[in-house]
Formats: structure tokens, C-alpha cells, sequence
């Protein structure tokens, strides 16, 4: 038996008649390559976290089958039946699963180190990972997003990537457009949409699907692309993302966007084998479209042409003159003398080294280190104003499993290197046996990359890997 067809032949049954002739409408003569891509399982990617180790050290240690992916230097394709998700290098932070048509995003806007960017509808975050990376924990990262449960996989996602430079907010378009204003160089915008790229590996995509969700995606991207623009400074771009082929949420949204937008123009990127340019016009049954803008500057990424899900990427720059940037002043928070002097205590007792650029500040009994030039966030619903350092406890300092995660093993004062195998039990929430090290906080490594906390006290590493994480036994 084809061992793709078992879940592939199901997927294709449940995919709508409607959708297809709509697809086929598109395609044309290619549709027939399309429609066989239903009969293989979905792409897997792993991008590497170059915050922690380059691609060619996570190949040396890492005992997966690798193949590069073309258009992002820091990742590859895995194997089909592999479960790096079961990895302990994966509890490290050393890469992020993600399917490979989505890694072109980050790599379009190209954020440098040092700028504004903001990750708009962030959850559950690929694509923030992958700009935090890109700007090399330099500038400023604000991921975002609107839905209060979506937003904790966010930053849980942001904890174990061990970045510094990130707000997490959970805020409405509106509401962070009416707070900034044109204040970052770079917006991603991966808007919410129909999910017709996920139809391989979701089933609740194929069947919430329909032309009534099509439309109203449409609807809501345009005003969220609205919205994303009065982010943008000018001068600086928004990147408009779906993982979904309607030309309607595609191109259809980006021409209505520029029809209202004069100050903004469609910017080329650098294309790879097998890119498709997007659509001047398209038709539906009795149903044909044109646009006036040139679509043939977005990007289309069909499963049939690359080893990915699929994906539509249009990057835009605001043309109306460029400025300065402004700064935003952020109100100065006072640090109580209680709480800098319990986290002065564990910082000589723990750490060898620290970097002391950005402002520690307190909210509550938490303790954040914010960024240099760190944006004022008062009167936003904010998550973490920048990398959680730990908590106050009654007359101590319990540092953060986000702190684990941001630090060199070279920085701890104690430092545990595990094997494999003391790994996973370490992640399962057991105790370990230490009987040479000093009392105090220490680092838990593998291969010398942070796991999380213990907690030594004679001879007994106290396990303190957050509860919501460990691992099933």
C-alpha cells in the first residue's frame, strides 16, 4: 500500500467541489499537478534559532535527515515521519516547526537590527521567532495579538526562543494604531483568513470552509490592512501575509488597499525557483475580476510548485517622504529598594556575567528588563513590556524560566550539563542528583544550551521547569 494515502485520501474526499472549481479556475492546465498534491502529506519545517547556534552546528549535533530550504538560509525540510517536537533540543529553543511556504515572511520584510518592527496578529509565533532572529536581539519586537488565549501560546512560544528585545501585547489594530501611530520601520500583518493552505494537514479547515467565509475574510483583512498602515512610518513597509489561494483575501485585498492609499506602493523581493506572481485578473464561474495595481510583485506559493502548504506575501512601502524617527518617551518606573536589592543578591550569587543594557523595572511583584529605547506601552494590555526576569518572593529572588532560556550556559555561575536521557527527566519534573555542586541556583543545559532552572541543596537538584511545560512521562 502507498503509505501516503491513508490520511491524504481522506483529506482530498473532504475538501468542497466548490473550492476546487475555484482553484481550477485559477490554474488552469496546472490544476490536475495541484489537485495530486492531496494525495502526499503536508510539509514540515524546522528553522534554526540563530539567536543560540548557527545551521551548521545544529546539523553537526542534531540526529535528524536534513535538507535545506531555499528561501530561508537558517532552516530545513524533515522527514516525514520524524517528531522533533519530541526533542529535547526542541525544549531549548534551538528550533521552530513551522511549515516552510510560511519562513518566506521574515525573510521578505527583512528587519535589520535596531528597527521598530511589529508582528500585528502574532499567535502562535513563527513568524515573531523568525523576526527576533533576523534583528539579532537588537531594536525593538512588538508581537501582538487579539485573542487573550492565543496570546499565552505566543509568549510561551517567544520564552523558549530566549530573545530579550520583545513586548508582548494583546490589543486590538485599532486600539495600537490610535497608541503609536506611524512609529515602527517594519509591520507584519499575517492576517487572518479562509486557511485553504492548511487543507492537508486540518481537517477543521476543510470543513469550516465556504464562499461566505471567503467573503467575510476579505472583509475583515481589509480593515485590519487599514489599520496596519497607519502603523507604518513613512518610509517603511507592511507585509501583508495569509496562508490561504483565494484571490479575493489575496490580491483582491491588496488592490482595494492601494485604491485608498496613494502614499503606499507594491516593493519586488528577491524570488526563488518555482514563485508564482499574483493575479491581474481572475474569474469564478460567471464571476470575473481585474485589478488596476500590478500584481505581478506579490508572491504566490503554491504546494505544487514548492515543498510547503502555501502562502501570499505582498510587501508594501509608504512613499510619502521619509522623516526621522520620533522617539516615544517611556514614563520612568520606580524600582523599590527591596526588589533591587534581592535581584542584585542573585545576580552575584548566580551569574557569572549579565547585560546590563536596558532598564530593569517592577510590575507588581515581577521584575522586566526592558529594551534601550523600549516604546511607552501605558494604557495597553501588555503581556510582558520586555524578557521576564523573575518574580519577588518574601525576601528572595526566583528568576524565570524566560531568564533560563535568554541566558549562555558561560553566564551561570552553576551550570548542570545533562544527557539525553537526564534531559527528558528533567523536563518530566524530576529531581536530579548533583552531589558535587554547590547549593544555589543552577542552569540546566543540553550540550550546553539552556533547559530551565534548579535549585541545588545538598546533593538534590530541585526541579524547577514551569509545570504548564514538563513533559508526560
Amino acid at each position: 500500500m502507498n503509505l501516503h494515502t491513508d490520511g491524504a485520501s481522506k483529506s482530498r474526499e473532504q475538501i468542497p467541489t466548490v473550492f476546487l472549481k475555484r482553484i481550477e479556475s485559477l490554474l488552469g492546465d496546472e490544476y490536475a499537478v495541484f489537485l495530486s498534491c492531496y494525495d502526499r502529506h503536508p510539509e514540515s519545517g524546522l528553522r534554526v534559532n540563530t539567536l543560540k547556534l548557527t545551521p551548521v552546528e545544529f546539523q553537526q549535533l542534531s540526529p535528524l535527515e536534513l535538507t535545506p530550504i531555499a528561501w530561508c538560509p537558517a532552516a530545513f525540510h524533515i522527514p516525514e515521519h520524524a517528531q522533533p517536537g519530541k526533542h529535547p533540543h526542541h525544549a531549548a529553543g534551538l528550533y521552530y516547526l513551522q511549515d516552510p511556504s510560511a519562513m518566506l515572511a521574515a525573510e521578505a520584510l527583512a528587519p535589520a537590527p535596531g528597527e521598530r518592527v511589529l508582528d500585528l496578529a502574532a499567535a502562535p509565533g513563527g513568524k515573531s521567532t523568525h523576526l527576533a532572529a533576523l534583528m539579532q536581539g537588537q531594536g525593538i519586537l512588538v508581537a501582538n495579538e487579539i485573542h487573550p488565549k492565543r496570546v499565552w501560546e505566543l509568549a510561551e512560544n517567544l520564552e523558549r526562543w530566549g530573545t530579550g528585545n520583545v513586548a508582548i501585547t494583546n490589543e486590538t489594530p485599532e486600539r495600537l494604531a490610535a497608541h503609536f501611530e506611524a512609529y515602527f520601520d517594519k509591520v507584519l500583518l499575517d492576517a487572518p483568513c479562509s486557511g485553504e493552505g492548511m487543507f492537508r494537514k486540518s481537517e477543521a479547515a476543510r470543513l469550516a470552509w465556504s464562499p461566505a467565509l471567503v467573503a467575510s475574510c476579505a472583509r475583515r483583512q481589509v480593515t485590519l490592512i487599514n489599520q496596519a498602515a497607519r502603523l507604518v512610518r513613512p518610509g517603511g513597509c507592511l507585509l501583508y501575509t495569509t496562508c490561504t489561494f483565494s484571490a479575493e483575501e489575496n490580491e483582491g485585498v491588496i488592490s482595494a488597499f492601494l485604491d485608498s492609499h496613494p502614499n503606499f506602493e507594491l516593493r519586488d523581493f528577491t524570488r526563488q525557483s518555482g514563485f508564482a506572481a499574483g493575479y491581474d485578473a481572475w474569474s469564478y464561474a460567471t464571476q470575473a475580476i481585474s485589478v488596476n495595481a500590478d500584481m505581478r510583485q506579490t508572491v504566490r506559493l503554491w504546494p505544487q510548485r514548492i515543498r510547503g502548504e502555501g502562502h501570499f506575501l505582498a510587501l508594501l512601502r509608504r512613499i510619502d517622504g521619509e522623516q526621522p524617527r520620533g522617539e516615544r518617551r517611556r514614563q520612568a518606573d520606580k524600582l523599590s529598594a527591596e526588589a533591587r536589592r534581592l535581584f542584585a543578591e542573585f545576580i552575584s550569587a548566580s551569574l557569572k556575567s549579565w547585560d546590563r543594557e536596558g532598564t530593569i523595572v517592577q510590575r507588581g511583584a515581577y521584575l522586566y528588563r526592558l529594551p534601550p529605547h523600549s516604546p511607552d506601552l501605558k494604557g495597553l494590555h501588555v503581556i510582558h513590556p520586555g524578557l521576564w526576569l523573575g518574580t519577588l518572593k518574601k525576601n528572595r529572588f526566583e528568576p524565570s524560566h524566560a531568564l533560563a532560556m535568554s541566558l549562555r550556559s558561560e553566564q551561570a555561575v552553576r551550570v548542570m550539563d545533562l544527557d539525553e536521557a537526564t534531559a527528558r527527566a528533567y523536563l518530566q519534573g524530576q529531581s536530579l542528583t548533583a552531589n558535587t555542586l554547590a547549593a544555589g541556583w543552577t542552569l540546566l543545559t543540553l550540550e550546553h544550551y539552556p533547559l530551565g532552572w534548579g535549585k541545588c541543596s545538598q546533593g538534590i537538584v530541585k526541579n524547577y521547569y514551569p509545570h504548564g511545560l514538563r513533559w508526560n512521562g
